[in-house]
């Protein structure tokens, strides 16, 4: 995104939405939102799940000011889920993975050459950052536990009492948005990796955890509520001998789950792979070759036999086994 543009932003939420129509859980709470969609809303899912606990975390995020991490396994749909909730809000919402290519600068901004009045000048370019706490903008960062440094000492400064963020390089303290808000997903709890289970994430300083308000908690979702994922979003399983073949491919993301948490395997179905094999079934018509196109060929050769028996208890059938 360019933030030199001149971008029209709503400033208050001037309306206010229901929580147990619109998310479908048990609340009687209302919050605030915007009556106005614009480009930076996410789209929303109408097949989407919410977890209740999550959903009422994330919401206290919009409607008090406070700051939630969201804990999980990778593939519960915690960055999701906080799109899917602003998405029903109308609330504008970005997401920054913080991988080791995202640096202090990308955050903050960095001088750049531009063209004016067809000479070549040196211009501050503003990063994502201080647009973001200038606007009514929800900025989520993905993989929080993964940042660099001198990334997480940036971060650290919005996270004070009041949120200014000083642009050294400019002279210039940024107060946000009163309708700024803060969010992050995260593998682990802030202590390392100790599991062996997700290389490259690192402890966060214990100062700047406590200074996260709400951190939920985001499990996987119960076979139910998978199911109806995936009815909703495929009608050809609607057959009663689909819903079977379905109860099973469930049965046999869970135990790859199960597998991935005892270390026994390196590679996990989320939600999203069981929609790809269920489409991929669609497709082919047979659940052996579905299966190894949406899951069983992105794992290690290993670990592969695992895998199959894992099938074999779910399906009554041998999956034969190709190493690469």
């Amino acid at each position: 995104m360019n933030t030199e543009e001149k971008i029209n932003l709503p400033k208050k939420p001037d309306q206010k939405i229901d929580v147990r129509s619109t998310f479908k859980i048990n609340s009687d709470l209302t919050v605030k939102g915007f009556s106005e969609k614009t480009e930076w809303v996410p789209e929303i899912d109408n097949s989407y799940i919410f977890d209740e606990k999550t959903t009422l975390s994330i919401l206290a995020g919009f409607e008090h000011d406070r700051r939630v991490i969201i804990q999980g396994y990778h593939g519960t749909g915690k960055s999701t889920h906080i799109e899917q909730v602003a998405a029903r809000l109308n609330w504008p919402c970005i997401r920054i993975n913080l991988d080791s290519h995202v640096s202090r600068l990308d955050l903050l901004g960095k001088d750049a050459i531009k063209l004016e009045d067809g000479k070549q000048i040196t211009k501050f370019v503003e990063g994502i950052l201080p647009w973001s706490i200038q606007n009514p903008v929800a900025l989520v960062f993905d993989e929080y536990d993964a940042g660099r440094p001198d990334v997480m000492f940036v971060i650290q400064r919005i996270l004070e009492v009041e949120g200014k963020l000083t642009l050294l390089d400019q002279n210039r303290v940024l107060r946000p948005h009163s309708n700024f808000r803060l969010f992050a997903t995260t593998n682990t709890i802030g202590m390392g990796d100790s599991t062996g289970l997700y290389h490259g994430t690192q402890q966060i300083n214990q100062g700047q955890m406590d200074r996260w308000h709400i951190l939920s908690t985001l499990n996987y979702l119960t076979p139910e509520h998978e199911s109806k994922l995936v009815l909703g979003k495929l009608k050809g399983f609607n057959s009663a001998k689909r819903k079977l073949i379905l109860s099973n491919m469930i049965k046999l993301c869970n135990l790859t789950r199960q597998g991935f948490i005892n270390g026994d395997i390196s590679n996990l179905m989320s939600p999203r792979t069981l929609l790809t094999w269920a489409e991929n079934f669609i497709i082919f018509k047979d659940i052996h070759e579905s299966f190894k196109l949406s899951f069983l060929n992105k794992c290690d050769d290993l670990e592969k036999p695992i895998v199959a028996e894992y099938f074999q208890r779910c399906f009554a059938e041998e999956l034969e086994v190709e190493n690469s």
